[in-house]
């Protein structure tokens, strides 16, 4: 058994599975996905047969991985206020149907 890896740019890699089931994973494919030693993937198998390999990504990794959108913080006053005027926003919409 041989797992045929195929670069984007149309250039095939191979690897042999050992009589482990353990396969290396070629330098140019561990450096797309900046793999180091330790590190666990993922395989998801498509129903028209291919398989993907992905980088198995913690948690903690993702901290800061999107902006945060928090403004200042709000007192219940005004979380108060912004409910009752989306309330009364919903009434009056509902009025006009």
């Amino acid at each position: 058994m041989v797992l045929h890896i195929v670069e984007s740019n149309g250039d095939a890699m191979e690897s042999a599975i050992t009589l482990k089931g353990q396969a290396t994973i070629p330098k140019a494919i561990r450096e797309h996905l900046r793999l180091k030693p330790g590190d666990r993937v993922k395989f998801f198998v498509h129903p028209d047969g291919s398989v993907v390999l992905l980088p198995k990504v913690s948690a903690s990794a993702l901290r800061g991985i999107l902006k945060s959108r928090r403004r200042s913080t709000v007192t219940i006053d005004e979380m108060r206020e912004a409910a009752a005027e989306g309330a009364a926003s919903a009434r009056h919409r509902a009025r006009r149907r």
